[in-house]
């Protein structure tokens, strides 16, 4: 079955080679609150807001872009890997993708509305910012857990 929306099985170790990457130094970014001096640099910005509240539209600022390399890092890792075809691609596999992200937005969704009734202020916003994250967490997770399950299951059946 031909699926056009996947990308070539190649971008799956590319994927997680940039997915782990990402994690590893946002984990580091968050736990030592690094923020390198050479990060620091001229950014275009479409909107920015000053520390007195003013908003300014289509300009340059300065911007330590270390957190926007680690969600990019994430990001595009976390959809190389979750959106790679298989090496052998079929109709089972097809539905099991289904099925896993469809589970990963229920999830995602769960836990936004659970922390929109139970957690608020600047905790709240941290919990939006990794929400950019968790449907391809969960996904990547349910994804690879089945498949693994299923390959378990069919090695022990020979």
């Amino acid at each position: 079955m031909q699926l056009n929306y996947l990308f070539p099985t190649r971008f799956k170790k590319i994927g997680w080679m940039l997915f782990i990457s990402g994690v590893v130094l946002g984990i580091f970014y968050l736990v030592f609150e690094m923020e390198p001096r050479f990060m620091e640099l001229p950014v275009f910005a479409i909107a920015y807001e000053t520390l007195m509240g003013k908003t300014k539209w289509l300009t340059l600022t300065e911007n330590n872009i270390l957190d926007e390399i680690i969600t990019l890092l994430i990001l595009m890792g976390g959809i190389f890997a979750a959106f790679s075809r298989q090496k052998t691609e079929d109709e089972f596999i097809s539905k099991i993708r289904l099925e896993s992200l469809v589970w990963a937005t229920y999830v995602n969704y769960a836990v936004l509305i659970f922390t929109t009734l139970f957690i608020y202020d600047m905790t709240f916003f941290w919990v939006l910012v990794f929400n950019m994250f968790t449907v391809l967490f969960f996904f990547l997770a349910r994804f690879n857990l089945a498949m693994y399950l299923i390959k378990k299951r069919d090695s022990n059946e020979e």
